[in-house]
């Protein structure tokens, strides 16, 4: 079973509302603006991004959209990021746009993932372990790059570490669109890190990764609670994230996320 599938036959799994589905699509629509054009193909928002050293992005269900969408639209929209050369991606909430599901599964080219996605219930906080610190980076602090280079590394379940790249994170950091954490081991190495994209009261926390070598010792938790802490400090008032399996969001349920949802990703190989 799928697990958007588990979530419609469990409904003791996820707890959300139309109000939380609402506030995450409103999220969701507004995050990659800033950074983003946007075309509107069919009943999808195709974001793409303006500058070569942004976030590449994909395309969404519009805001508000109703209608059932078939794989027809999925069709389409991936032919338009085909002719703009962007990667063929969708995103979306499978509680707030259910049909999409069969309509990407029925299209050949698009791999998809089901990942939970779960909302802060009440913060429990961890700190890192002892030889660890985690901190919050300001944009033009040094290690940015460092930390994003770990970070990268350990997605792709490596030590090997790549040279190091801040990207756009100062620029977005200094325009309050990006809160970054660094983790950083004895040495004052880097080693993985994280952060959240603050949009009015809402921001999700996203890219949290510790190397291979630092793992076990609960950095995972650490870092998320440090993103945690940040975010309330500035105020928000809904702070999510998405899992990228049931073992990451147990980890993230113990900082105090509860499932809220199933966000599905869709991309062509």
């Amino acid at each position: 079973m799928t697990l958007a599938g588990k979530a419609v036959a469990d409904g003791a799994a996820i707890q959300h509302s139309g109000a939380v589905l609402e506030t995450l699509e409103t999220y969701y629509d507004a995050a990659p603006r800033p950074r983003a054009t946007t075309e509107e193909v069919g009943p999808f928002t195709l974001f793409i991004r303006n500058s070569p050293s942004g976030f590449q992005y994909y395309a969404r269900p519009r805001l508000g959209a109703s209608s059932e969408i078939t794989t027809a639209d999925v069709e389409a929209v991936l032919a338009r990021q085909r002719e703009l050369d962007v990667p063929r991606a969708i995103e979306w909430v499978h509680e707030t746009t259910p049909s999409l599901l069969e309509a990407a599964r029925a299209s050949a080219t698009l791999t998809i993932e089901e990942c939970p996605c779960l909302i802060l219930d009440a913060h429990r906080a961890h700190q890192p372990p002892e030889n660890f610190t985690v901190e919050v980076l300001a944009a033009d602090d040094e290690r940015l790059g460092a930390v994003n280079a770990a970070v990268h590394a350990a997605f792709s379940g490596t030590d090997e570490v790549g040279a190091p790249d801040a990207g756009n994170r100062p620029d977005m950091i200094r325009d309050g669109l990006l809160s970054q954490v660094g983790v950083f081991d004895s040495d004052g190495q880097a080693v993985g890190g994280g952060g959240h994209g603050p949009r009015g009261s809402i921001t999700e926390l996203a890219g949290i990764a510790v190397l291979p070598r630092a793992r076990r010792h609960g950095l995972g938790s650490a870092v998320t609670s440090a993103l945690v802490t940040d975010a309330l400090g500035r105020g928000l008032e809904t702070i999510f994230l998405s899992a990228a399996s049931m073992d990451a969001a147990r980890i993230y349920e113990t900082v105090g996320f509860r499932r809220t949802a199933t966000a599905c990703i869709a991309e062509a190989s």
